[in-house]
């Protein structure tokens, strides 16, 4: 029946399919149809399934008009319309317990690796250059690591950075007595004054945009090493840059970039910002294709907590879904 089909926008892990289609869904796989082909078919649909391929915007949900849910597979919302589309009725599932183990281990990754210069020292041992002095590390043991977002991907990070020895402050707006053995809950101020290492895991929102910018520098008692592999825009690369160039941003593991869109490559087909072109040749700067939370296992969780959110909605309310087997 139309009423128990399922779009698929962009492609997954086939497992969301198969867990989907057990409960008694119809799935199209139109993952290939252009953003005018979704609009014309998108009404015979109850569920649509994305990534960040196409928006869900007024205009796409409007057309949508036996929309029941939106599961995006992974954390971030940003295109989609959430507010009007909760105004609609419709159910909103994405999975971020999905690749927050993979955000947590990328993040250490990136961070020792630029701490203890390995991506400078690999390419010098492999051109002949045995140099030792210069390629001397500094330790993470000790120093004050300050989360902004503590959520699913802050407190990974901050589990795993329970081995290194550090002093993990968490701040985070929305939440209250969110201290636990792995982070220390505190204020935005108490990181200004305290933090050596600074990590954004916060949504792309209004309010997120271009948090990181030259009065959020300044504010930072201590030189930093920064981190984001929440999204590109939370960090303004200019102000980065500046601060790269004055010393008081030790280094920068860098996932998202402001640059990026839905299609992320399309930042290398345009003229590249002068601020882009200082970060790819600093030696100071570690960069990655958002890849943070792309792993091989993370892949498949993503579906997994998908289909168990969708299937935990039906139990609730069985009759959530008109028509469905």
């Amino acid at each position: 029946m139309a009423q128990s089909r399922i779009l698929f926008i962009d492609s997954v892990h086939p497992i969301l399919k198969n867990e989907l289609e057990s409960m008694g869904f119809e799935c199209h796989w139109h993952v290939d149809h252009s953003q005018e082909q979704i609009q014309a078919e998108i009404a015979d649909y109850v569920g649509v399934v994305i990534r960040s391929k196409f928006p869900m915007n007024r205009e796409m949900i409007d057309r949508a008009k036996q929309l029941r849910f939106i599961a995006r597979s992974g954390a971030g919302m940003e295109n989609i319309d959430v507010e009007y589309a909760r105004e609609k009725g419709i159910h909103l599932f994405n999975s971020p317990e999905g690749n927050r183990d993979a955000v947590g281990e990328q993040a250490v990754g990136m961070l020792l690796s630029l701490m203890q210069n390995l991506r400078q020292a690999d390419q010098q041992v492999r051109q002949g250059i045995w140099d030792r002095e210069g390629n001397r590390g500094i330790e993470l043991m000790g120093r004050h690591v300050g989360l902004i977002g503590y959520g699913n991907m802050g407190q990974a990070f901050a589990r795993r950075l329970s081995g290194f020895g550090v002093k993990t402050l968490a701040y985070d707006k929305y939440k209250k007595e969110y201290s636990d053995s792995f982070a220390t809950e505190a204020t935005l101020n108490e990181l200004f004054v305290k933090a050596e290492v600074i990590s954004f895991h916060v949504p792309q929102t209004d309010e997120t945009i271009y948090y990181l910018d030259d009065d959020f520098v300044s504010s930072m008692e201590n030189p930093f090493f920064l981190i984001n592999t929440a999204r590109g825009k939370v960090v303004q690369t200019d102000a980065l840059v500046r601060g790269l160039q004055s010393g008081k941003i030790l280094g920068a593991c860098l996932d998202v970039l402001e640059y990026e869109s839905s299609s992320f490559g399309d930042i290398f087909q345009l003229e590249m910002p002068d601020a882009m072109k200082y970060l790819i040749e600093s030696d100071r700067v570690i960069l990655s294709p958002h890849v943070a939370g792309w792993t091989v296992e993370s892949y498949e969780k993503l579906s997994t907590f998908l289909a168990e959110k969708v299937r935990n909605a039906i139990k609730e309310d069985p009759d959530w879904i008109p028509g469905l087997a």
